[in-house]
């Protein structure tokens, strides 16, 4: 696949707000175990990334958590404090446990905590489409926001309906959506997966990652044609200032890397006519302003 071209990359300034990493010797990854994820099941490396991300323009990310387990999130806030690239964490929290605001403090005070800036849980592999709006919940995601955290929303399309009524509920937390809510890129459908988003971008205490949207079309026969529309939408529904980059590796490593879809988001986006400042915002300022990032 011939990546698109783009337009000139500033030296170092993107921020790339979502990936991950893993150890399989560390803790067991048992979602890589089906077939088709043969291509990822192996170790990533922060030094892995650092060589996948060169010639980017990416100089700062933010670390997101795999797994549901708190001994990965202390992993992760250590490893960030070492590392010149990862500037913000968004770690893994049970948000149901009533001592939850102790638990975020103790994150916050463990090695590397002044770095933790959001939590995440995989509300996509709930079976319960209306998990966000359950009391115990909500109430975690209360605490969040009295963390000063942001909380990242990882959910399906049928899940959206409860996401934009939880949003809602919690207008103090700031909400970022991952990867769009996966639209069903692969079979060109829209709705009604557009017309909920465009519900939930009218609250303005969410934010959206440009994120997993290769995993989501055919992993050998996509383009940025395919992608188009339902980046439109986003552009439209939020705006660029309320959008940000995230290339979502290693994962994205199954239909792609992380340059192509780099340059893609990058052409994507001068396609659609934005002026240079508001490419910026979707490279740099918006990741800058909600994971509060210094510089």
């Amino acid at each position: 696949m011939t990546p698109p071209t783009p337009p000139a990359t500033p030296a170092e300034s993107r921020i790339d707000a979502h990936h991950h990493l893993w150890d399989l010797s560390r803790r067991p990854q048992t979602w890589l175990d089906p077939p088709q994820m043969a291509p990822i099941r192996r170790d990533f490396t922060l030094t892995d990334y650092a060589s996948a991300a060169a010639g980017t323009g990416i100089g700062r990310s933010v670390l997101v958590q795999v797994l549901a387990d708190a001994e990965e999130t202390r992993e992760f806030l250590a490893l960030a404090a070492r590392s010149r690239t990862v500037a913000a964490v968004v770690g893994w929290a049970d948000l149901t446990r009533p001592d939850l605001a102790d638990e975020l403090a103790a994150l916050a005070a463990s090695p590397g905590g002044d770095l933790l800036r959001g939590i995440r849980h995989l509300v996509q592999g709930e079976s319960d489409p209306r998990w966000l709006a359950r009391d115990d919940v909500r109430r975690g995601l209360r605490q969040v926001a009295a963390a000063g955290l942001a909380y990242d929303l990882l959910v399906l399309p049928h899940q959206l309906p409860a996401a934009i009524e939880t949003v809602r509920a919690v207008p103090e937390l700031t909400f970022v959506l991952d990867h769009l809510a996966k639209p069903p890129i692969a079979s060109g459908e829209l709705e009604p997966w557009a017309g909920l988003i465009r519900e939930l971008a009218a609250e303005p205490n969410v934010t959206a990652k440009l994120s997993g949207l290769i995993t989501e079309a055919a992993w050998d026969d996509w383009d940025a044609a395919a992608l188009r529309p339902y980046v439109d939408v986003a552009l439209d529904a939020f705006g660029p200032r309320r959008l940000m980059f995230g290339s979502d590796w290693p994962v994205c490593l199954l239909a792609g890397s992380l340059p192509l879809w780099t340059e893609t988001v990058s052409a994507l986006l001068a396609d659609a006519g934005l002026p240079a400042a508001d490419r910026e915002a979707v490279f740099r300022d918006t990741a800058t302003r909600v994971y509060h990032l210094e510089g």
